[in-house]
């Protein structure tokens, strides 16, 4: 059961106010992916539990703040757009399904994968500084 519209959008709000784009329909990530093919992107898969707030959105903030972060980003939220978040996953099948969890691609490839595992019990600025580290290692592989 999806938890009310009214307690998650906070949760979007935040990631929003980031100059994430929220992705909601499975049509919105194709077109969001196939966009993603040219350059370096981050995607976050958003959550309700509480590593995603305690952990993932803020180290998110932290990512954007810095120079090398993707100017294209986006998000689905798993557990309330459903479908958007499967079709992301169909994009990416070598990549085990996990929320929160983030992924930064570089001319549609996966150069990072950041999993629950990675954020879990690890500091939003532990989690912010592997994925800084994400975003430099996939501008050298663009420019190698």
């Amino acid at each position: 059961m999806a938890y009310s519209p009214l307690m998650v959008q906070p949760m979007r709000d935040e990631v929003i106010r980031l100059g994430v784009a929220e992705l909601r329909t499975p049509e919105a990530v194709d077109e969001f992916v196939t966009a993603a093919k040219a350059g370096p992107t981050l995607l976050f898969v958003n959550s309700v539990c509480g590593c995603a707030a305690g952990n993932a959105r803020p180290a998110l903030l932290l990512a954007t703040e810095d120079a090398a972060c993707p100017e294209r980003r986006a998000t689905v939220f798993a557990g309330q757009d459903v479908e958007a978040t499967q079709r992301l996953r169909e994009h990416f099948p070598e990549i085990p399904a996990s929320s929160p969890c983030f992924l930064v691609l570089r001319d549609g490839q996966v150069v990072a994968h950041v999993p629950r595992g990675g954020i879990e019990g690890h500091t939003a600025e532990q989690v912010a500084v592997s994925l800084r580290a994400s975003f430099r290692d996939a501008d050298t592989a663009a420019a190698g």
